[in-house]
């Protein structure tokens, strides 16, 4: 599976992207502190959800002490903006210039 393969099957489940807006708000976070967020996952799922994002580099990891840190690693992200994304823009703005024409003439 090719890397943005694996970015859009990470993002594809709610808890992981839930995971990535919760590390999105704090800088580094424990696998535990994770878990305890997510009081209806089993600790075990919230470990398979972080592998996946992870193996899609979405998250970095690092081991201190017993401990894993985990922090939000955007890059993927944006390569998927800059890839897949912004070739769809000039078609948001077609769209958002026929609703101010609709809007505009409407008042008129």
């Amino acid at each position: 599976m090719s890397k943005g393969n694996d970015t859009f099957s990470a993002l594809a489940d709610p808890t992981r992207r839930s995971i990535l807006e919760l590390l999105r708000q704090h800088e580094t976070m424990t696998a535990g502190g994770i878990a305890a967020r997510f009081p209806m996952v089993s600790r075990p799922a919230i470990s398979k959800h972080l592998a996946v994002l992870r193996r899609a580099h979405l998250v970095r990891a690092r081991e201190q002490g017993r401990e894993w840190h985990y922090a939000l690693d955007a890059r993927p992200l944006g390569e998927i903006y800059r890839s897949w994304l912004s070739p769809f823009a000039s078609h948001w703005r077609q769209s958002l210039e026929r609703l101010k024409q609709q809007v505009e003439s409407r008042d008129g």
